[in-house]
This record gives C-alpha cells, structure tokens and sequence, in this order.
C-alpha cells in the first residue's frame, strides 16, 4: 500500500511541537509508554522547572499545545467589561448531555444569572460505551440506580486468544460503573433544571456572533422550540455567555471557527442476550485487540441493564467500520450466540483537542472541545469534568453577574486550570496507543503487560480516581524489561500472531488533516 495509507502512517507522522524545554520529558515518556505506566510517570519524570499545565497535551498534528504556551510571559491583564443591560446577564449552554448539564448547574446556581439549557431530543439515546469512573459517582453525586452495573473485572484478549483477567488489585467498593447515556445525562439535566435552568427543548440553527467581535454585545441565537412538538417554533434569544457543549459536531465550534480536527468513528450494537448468557457478564466487560476488530483502538463488550453493548471504532479505516464489527461480533459469539440486535449505533470520537477552544466570551466544553482520551476512549467524566469547571471559572469572573470575562481571562482560568490538570493524562495516552495499537505483536505485548499486578494497580487506580496513585522505581525497571522482551519476542520471534492487514483507502486518507494543519 501507498506510504499515505498503511496502517502505522499516523504514529508515523506524530511530532511534539516546540520540543526543546522538554527534550527530557518526552524521552522518558516514550519509554513509559513501553512499559505502560499511565500519567504519574510523566509526574515523575518531567524536567525540572518545567510546567506540567505547559506540556503537550494532545496530537501535535493541529499543533494544540501552541494554545497553554501561547497564555505564558503576559504582563498586561485584559480586565473584564462591566455589564450593563437592563436584564439579567444571560448564558445558553446548548448541548444536554454531561458537558452542558454539569455546566448549567453550576450557572443556575448564581442568582444574577438567567441560565438556558437547549437540547433537541429530551429523550436522546446516544451511542456511548457508557463506562465512568468511581470518583465521578462521588464527586458528581451520580445515585446508584443510575448504574447499570458495576464492572469489578475485565477480560483483555489480544490478537491469538490468549485471555488476560485483570481486576485483582480493586478492593470490595471499587468498581467501574456501566451506565446508558439516556438515563445518566437524563439525571444530570434535570437535576440542572432543579437548580433553576430553563431547559429548551430546541434545535440551535445559527448563531449570530456579537459585531466586530465585540466584548460586551449579546450573542443571538437562533432555534426551532419543539416544546414536545414534532413541529419546532422559529425563536430567537439574546445571550452574553454561551457555553458548547454539543458534541463532536459542534454548531458553536463552527460558529466561532474553532477548526477541524481528526475523528474516529463508534460503532455499537446493543444485544439482548439469554439471562444465562448476561450472568457471565454480571461484573465483567471485555476488551478485544487485534487487527481483525480495530487497526488502530480496540473492541469491546460492555454489560448494561438487560443486554451488552458491542462495538469497535477506527480513525485510520473509517469506510471499514462495518467489517471491524462483523469481526468483534465473530470474536465474541460463543458467549453471544442467538441474541437479537435492539438498537444500532455509531458516532464520532475527537481524536485531539480544537485548535480553539475559548472565542471572546464563547467556550467549548466535552467533545466538542475533543477532551477524550486516546487509547482508552474515555470522555464521560472529562466532559462533565470540563463542564463544571468551565461555568466554574466563568461565574467567578462574573463576579455576580456584574461583569463580562474576556477571552483571556477564560482562557487563563478554565483553560490553564483544565490543562494543567488532565492534559499529561491526554499526552500520556495518546502515546501508548501508538506503541501498543500499532501492530499485533504490539498488541499481544501489550495484553501480556496486563498479566503484571503492578501494572494493573497503576491503571485502575489512575481511571479510577483520576489521580497520580504512587511511583515504584523498581517496579518500573522490571516492567520496562518486561515489555522489552515481549515487543522483541512478538516481533521477531513468534509466528503465530496474525499478521497485520495492508489498509488501502486513498480518498478517506485525503480526509484527515495532515501533520502540518493548523500550524
């Protein structure tokens, strides 16, 4: 196949832009990549003197960590404008799911703020994976019967069969909670509506941006207001804060021209399976790697209510999705076999984040920010995550409702505060799928790591409270061996393991943005 379409050209073309004050950091990152240790290596590891809110966050192919470096060595603030209509300040936080909810929240609770929440489909049933993390249900408050079930084990199986159990190392109370987006981004925005938000069941069709870029006049939107209806009623509102939070397909990033970025595509089908057949997953979720399912992610099954989803996704072979679900589906039919499919899915996962995220008083929170993560495709948490402390930021600025923040002020609040906190996590990630995801013998290495308890520990306890959970020096000697010796063993040794497929789709190649986009 043509260099521009094999399967490794987008690891290939990877660069960290703007490299020399980190030089250090980077290259022992690649080497915490081999051995998988997630986001506390980077902790450890990093240059003296260097910021961990300044690091790459994300793939350098759109250049986005120009956007932290570029807030760096400014003397002069940009004060925010006094606001001064005769109404209350308004903000439009258009999207319902956890970036727009949680954010709405936070804004219905300020008395001198009228906060307006839009989603078209009150009852929306999104295709998702559905996976969220313990210290979301505390810290979010999220009630147990809005978890579906509580993952406690996993089954990794790499591209030969061979079967890893990791789970071992979570105490009794921990677990990963499986839940359906239509019951938990239910919960959330009702809850915001409970806190005062005026929920608008409406589709937002165009956005007027304040003239000449004006830091004081209101946004207008314009939106069809179903209210229940088939037929939408043609309205309009004037807001002075808009939050986006709809999705990867935002209408506010085109809006405010935030560019494109490279996506993959989600493919999920809900299946209905005998009660015998849901007690094997009771507590357990399983993860598929190989060539067969995904060139580049992975595929899976995940328990839910009263059937499991099953689905794969691809960035680099997008046309192929369809084949990449058959062979998911073929993986895991001893366990599956005769269930019926109750719902199709498919959707678009960011692969990095916006070049732009904050235009004048227009902030992009969830996916359409594109704050999921590489390798694991996590983005549930980091959306209501980035919600909360985007309105956060946003209502402090306020300063009850008396003034409007600037771009920098938002940037150098939400931004940095949001950087400096996940973006190593993004960075991290996003290098170990490009070693483990590459091949399948990267892939089989990458499921043999998963036997160490040392490795199961580091990542359960990082996914699950989203935290630096301790460093082991020796620990992370041995393991780095380890995986070494599995790499070269696979690579150079077994012949066993299937070979990788040649991907050969020209005019889908065209698609995706090239390395030097955005720069």
């Amino acid at each position: 196949a043509p260099r521009s379409t094999r399967p490794t050209e987008r690891f290939a073309s990877h660069r960290f832009p703007d490299r020399r004050p980190f030089d250090q950091m980077v290259k022992l990152s690649y080497i915490a990549a081999a051995v998988g240790l997630a986001a506390h290596v980077v902790d450890a590891f990093v240059a003296p003197g260097a910021s961990l809110s300044s690091l790459p966050t994300t793939r350098s192919s759109i250049n986005t960590a120009a956007t932290p470096r570029a807030r760096t060595g400014r003397t002069t603030p940009v004060m925010a404008h006094k606001f001064e209509a005769d109404r209350k300040m308004r903000v439009a936080v258009i999207g319902g799911g956890p970036s727009g909810s949680c954010a709405a929240e936070i804004f219905a609770q300020e008395p001198n703020m009228d906060t307006y929440l839009f989603e078209r489909k009150l009852d929306n049933i999104k295709p998702c994976g559905g996976a969220i993390p313990l210290c979301m249900i505390d810290e979010f408050q999220i009630p147990s019967e809005k978890i579906d079930r509580k993952v406690r084990k996993m089954l990794m199986i790499s591209p030969t069969g061979k079967e890893v159990p990791i789970g071992q190392t979570l105490k009794a109370d921990e677990y990963i909670g499986m839940t359906r987006r239509e019951v938990i981004d239910g919960f959330l925005r009702e809850r915001a509506e409970k806190f005062g938000a005026n929920v608008v069941n409406g589709l937002v069709t165009k956005i007027d941006l304040p003239a000449d870029g004006s830091a004081t006049a209101p946004y207008t939107l314009h939106y069809s207001n179903y209210n229940g209806k088939k037929t939408g009623t043609a309205e309009t509102l004037e807001c002075d804060i808009l939050i986006g939070g709809d999705g990867a397909n935002s209408r506010v990033a085109k809006a405010i021209d935030a560019g494109e970025y490279n996506y993959a595509i989600a493919f999920q089908e809900r299946i209905r399976i005998t009660d015998e057949q849901m007690s094997f997953y009771n507590e357990l979720a399983e993860m598929y790697v190989g060539h067969d399912v995904s060139p580049d992610f992975y595929g899976w099954v995940f328990p839910k209510y009263d059937h499991v989803g099953v689905g794969t996704g691809t960035v680099i072979d997008r046309p192929a999705i369809k084949q990449y679900q058959n062979a998911i589906r073929a993986r895991c039919e001893d366990k599956i076999k005769g269930g019926s499919i109750i719902k199709v899915e498919a959707h678009p996962i960011p692969e990095h984040y916006r070049p732009r995220r904050v235009k004048n008083r227009a902030i992009l929170v969830g996916d359409a920010a594109g704050y999921v993560t590489k390798c694991s495709g996590e983005g549930i948490y980091f959306a209501a995550k980035s919600g909360r402390m985007a309105a956060e930021a946003v209502v402090k600025l306020c300063k009850g409702g008396t003034m409007l923040p600037t771009e920098r002020e938002i940037e150098d609040t939400y931004l940095r505060d949001y950087d400096g906190k996940y973006g190593p996590t993004y960075a991290v990630l996003d290098i170990l799928q490009q070693v483990f995801y590459r091949s399948n013998p990267a892939r089989e290495a990458f499921v043999e790591m998963c036997e160490s308890e040392y490795v199961q520990q580091v990542t359960f306890d990082s996914y699950l409270y989203k935290k630096v959970q301790g460093n082991d020096p020796a620990s992370d000697i041995k393991l780095l061996f380890d995986t070494v010796s599995s790499l070269i063993k696979n690579n150079y040794i077994r012949t066993d393991i299937p070979k990788d497929v040649p991907i050969w789709n020209p005019v889908e190649s065209l698609q995706r943005l090239p390395a030097n986009k955005g720069k």
